[in-house]
Formats: structure tokens, C-alpha cells, sequence
């Protein structure tokens, strides 16, 4: 995730999506993720404080400081490259079960109140983003403590 000052994600020459002063996360979904999961990533990504309070303090949640998410689907974090040269994806999600995962949790962000955009599911999409900081935050549900 990166707090974002704006971004974007352009299809086919199309604006599809995008959202001001907010959080851009980029999420990739495993074969053995769940409802945990989801709940769990949503919980941290409407939570989390990365921003600045009256003090300059990272100490807002994105709802707090009047910001938006945009999530995109992005399979290719699960690319492996311990092995030769070439990404294998082996240990992503199938289309189908990656997708529907990724459905809940835009429902499940929705449903918290914050704005939230998206990009379009398996597209050849375009990404634009200014990173605000830069703030960028590895969130993994599989370490949670």
C-alpha cells in the first residue's frame, strides 16, 4: 500500500478509476486466502494511521483524514524468480477464486464508509501514482503477529 497524494488506472486509453489524497493498494491473492483474509487486510488498510495529524504525526486512518483507496488486482506479486530469469505465478490464485476474493474485499471497504475505486479485474491496466512521502506499507494477512 502507498499513501498517495493521487492516482490512477488507465485501460485501453480509458480513465477508469481514480481518487486524491488517499491509499493505492495493490493486492495479490493466494490460493488458501479467506474470509479472514479479507477481513483482516480491510480492517488494516481502513485503519491504519499513515496520516499526519495536527502535530505532523502519522496518526490518521485514511477515513480520518478524508482520503480514498483505490485497490488493484495485481497478481504478479506472487512472482517467483528464485529460479531462472522468467516470473513463475504458481503460487497465485486461479482467475476465478482471485476474483471473487478480490470482489469481497472491495465490498467489504465499501461497506466501512471510505471511497474506494477500483481497477479492472485480469485488464492490461495503467497504473499512475504520486506516492506521498513516500509511504509504502507491506501488508501481508499471513503475519499477523
Amino acid at each position: 500500500m502507498q499513501r498517495v497524494q493521487r492516482a490512477s488506472v488507465t485501460v485501453e486509453g480509458r480513465l477508469v478509476a481514480a481518487i486524491g489524497p488517499g491509499l493505492a493498494a495493490l493486492i495479490g491473492v493466494a490460493p488458501d486466502d479467506g474470509p479472514a483474509d479479507i477481513d483482516y487486510t480491510a480492517s488494516k488498510i481502513r485503519e491504519m494511521r499513515v496520516f499526519a495529524d495536527e502535530q505532523g504525526r502519522m496518526n490518521r486512518s485514511v477515513g480520518e483524514a478524508g482520503g480514498s483507496v483505490l485497490l488493484v488486482s495485481q497478481f504478479t506479486l506472487f512472482g517467483d524468480l528464485r529460479r531462472g530469469r522468467r516470473p513463475g505465478f504458481s503460487t497465485a490464485a486461479p482467475p476465478e477464486m482471485a476474483r471473487a476474493r478480490f470482489d469481497d474485499l472491495v465490498q467489504r471497504m465499501r461497506g466501512t464508509g471510505v471511497p474506494v475505486e477500483t481497477g479492472v479485474f485480469q485488464a492490461h491496466m495503467q497504473v499512475e501514482l504520486v506516492n506521498d512521502g513516500p509511504v509504502t506499507i507491506l501488508l501481508d494477512s499471513r503475519k499477523t503477529f
